[in-house]
């Protein structure tokens, strides 16, 4: 495929996206908005939010385990066969430990994020660092910056962080993308509305 084409199918689809945008952009609003407020009212009860996390945390590992277990009847030899039946049961059994104590589940669960933070803050550093003298090269070192001293306040208020962390985090990730998308929606109505007026300006 020759270039001239390639870069004409991806302004097409460049186009087809817009479109799309400019035809849907109430319902992107309203699902922002919708996903915007559940984030709010995350971040008001983080720890009521946190708990219901680790609860469904523990319902997908129950539901994992009984997957493991139904792939038993396809294992094609032994070996493979006690390999689900223990994958199964540890699932199953962290799940149901979580289940019945969500809050020790709200601990490992901050524990993971700490190291997420972390470790991802570490690799944005060292690659905003090997990028320098490109633009905003600094950009990813202070997001890496960021991630890693998110990580050590975790860590220095554990365990009393595992309290509200966990909600917080998934509220303010809610509310972020929340207000992503009701700004695309409202950028791409400003787009639709001086379209139509070009449109009436070239018909007049």
């Amino acid at each position: 495929m020759s270039s001239s084409s390639a870069d004409t199918g991806m302004a097409s689809q460049h186009d087809s996206m817009s479109e799309s945008l400019q035809t849907s952009w109430r319902w992107l609003a309203i699902a922002g908005a919708i996903i915007g407020i559940i984030g709010l009212l995350a971040i008001l009860a983080p720890f009521v939010t946190g708990l219901s996390i680790s609860l469904l945390f523990g319902l997908f590992l129950i539901a994992s385990g009984v997957m493991n277990f139904i792939g038993v009847f396809s294992a094609r030899s032994w070996g493979g066969a006690i390999w689900q039946i223990l994958l199964g049961g540890i699932s199953i059994g962290a799940g149901v430990i979580l289940f019945v104590n969500p809050v020790a589940g709200l601990a490992t669960l901050t524990i993971l994020v700490i190291a997420y933070l972390l470790v991802s803050g570490v690799v944005e550093v060292v690659m905003g660092l090997s990028l320098r003298g490109e633009p905003n090269w600094f950009m990813a070192v202070v997001s890496g910056a960021i991630g890693i001293l998110l990580a050590v306040m975790l860590w220095a208020g554990f365990p009393a962080s595992a309290v509200w962390a966990i909600g917080l985090l998934f509220g303010v990730n809610l509310l972020v993308s929340g207000s992503t998308m009701v700004i695309f929606a409202y950028s791409a109505r400003k787009s639709t509305k001086s379209m139509e007026m070009e449109q009436s300006a070239g018909a007049a």
